[in-house]
Order: structure tokens, then sequence, then C-alpha cells
């Protein structure tokens, strides 16, 4: 087993670039299992976690519903924005300058080969660091991911969640809005789930802006707790 976690953060990274280097990462993990498993040896897989801010995109997950994205071709040129129907669980999600976007990639028999309780675990880091800012946050039944003023008409998502694992490694991961322009979740259903709010957490605190910086430090100590894992800071920027 290795619980020590390399942490990588991209800094502002184009979706498809970002995409194809964590299926690198997921891939060379999984050769090292598939190794283990037909030489009969012991070889110890790394973990990663990359931060990273993308340019305007949306995501379709493989379950999702093309419909879910409201604008066509041309508009998502206009809003200088682009489109990826990608390998992951869940429906459309949006990314975008000033959000937080987490993607895990763990060998989860290094932890606990359970994909449910990872996703459980991920929520909760996202719901603890919001309370350091005096904030609610929750699960909502049925729905992946974190929401304020849950099973009230104001319910509004904040961090969106969707994972693909394979031999119990696990990629994509979660967005937390902290400074997002909210306008561009006008543009699809987000998640797929009519009639419910997005939110960002400058907007709940009143604040022009929220450092990132501060919002990555504390998920990162949240996520170190839950998972009871060693982080390893990587300087370079890939």
């Amino acid at each position: 087993m290795n619980t020590t976690i390399e942490i990588q953060d991209l800094g502002y990274k184009d979706y498809k670039e970002t995409w194809d280097y964590q299926e690198q990462l997921f891939q060379q993990i999984l050769d090292i299992k598939i190794k283990n498993r037909r030489e009969q040896q012991s070889l110890k897989t790394p973990n990663y976690f990359l931060f990273v801010e993308h340019p305007h995109v949306y995501t379709l997950g493989k379950s999702g519903d093309f419909t879910n994205l409201l604008i066509d071709e041309k508009k998502l040129k206009e809003i200088d924005a682009t489109f990826y129907k990608i390998n992951r669980g869940g429906d459309i999600t949006y990314h975008g300058p000033g959000q937080i976007v987490g993607y895990p990639i763990l060998d989860l028999e290094n932890f606990f080969p359970d994909i449910h309780k990872y996703l459980r675990f991920l929520e909760e880091m996202v719901i603890l660091t919001l309370a350091e800012y005096g904030l609610k946050a929750e699960r909502s039944k049925g729905e992946t991911g974190v929401w304020l003023d849950v099973g009230t008409p104001f319910a509004r998502k904040i961090c969106a969640m969707g994972v693909r694992a394979s031999r119990w490694v696990t990629m994509h991961g979660f967005a937390l809005n902290v400074n997002a322009n909210l306008g561009y979740f006008d543009h699809m259903i987000p998640c797929g789930i009519r009639g419910k709010a997005v939110t960002s957490l400058n907007v709940e605190m009143g604040q022009a802006e929220i450092s990132m910086e501060e919002v990555k430090a504390k998920l990162l100590k949240h996520f170190a707790q839950l998972f009871e894992a060693n982080l390893l800071q990587k300087s370079t920027i890939y």
C-alpha cells in the first residue's frame, strides 16, 4: 500500500490537454496493477491529485443527455467556450475561470476499494471546507455533489462531481465554484437537474473575490485527514 499522494497544481490549462494528462497518469497506475497481477509482483502504485482552472468548457458524461446543453456551436464560439463528450459518470457540467477543479487519480486499493465511500469522502472534503466559511453545505439525496439549503425552494449547487474508475483507479473529480461567472450555467441544465440554481462561494460570502489558494489549502487539509494520506507537493507545473 502507498498512501502518499502527489499534489500537482496545473494552473490555468486547456481542458483537453488536462484530460490527456489525466489519462496518462491513470494508465500508468493501471499498467502497474496489471503487471503486478500478471507477474505476481507487488510494485507500489502512485497516487495523484491535480488542481486546475479551465477556460470556459462544457463537458457531458457518458450517460448524459446532449439536449441539456442549451446552445449551439455558433453560440459556444460567441461566448468563447468549448464542448467535450467525456468518459466520466454524470451529465453535463461547466468548468471555467474562478472555479477550482480537482482531479484525484488514486489507486483506491491503497486506501479502501469502495467507490461509494470515495464519492462521499470527496463531498465531505468540500462540506468541511465550506464550513470554515460559515456555510452549511450538504448532500442532496440522489444528487451527487454539494448543495446549500437542501430541501427548500432556495436549494442551489456549489460543487459538481463526476468520476470514472477502473480496477479501483479513479479519474475526473469535482468542480467547486469559488469566483465563478454564474452566467455560463444559464446555457445548460446543470447535471441534467431542472429547476435547481447554482451558486459560487464569493456570492454566498458577499465578496467580489475569495482567495483560490486559501480554498485549495483547506480542501487539501480535509482531503488528507479523510483519506489518512501523506501529501507530497510537487512544485513543477505541467
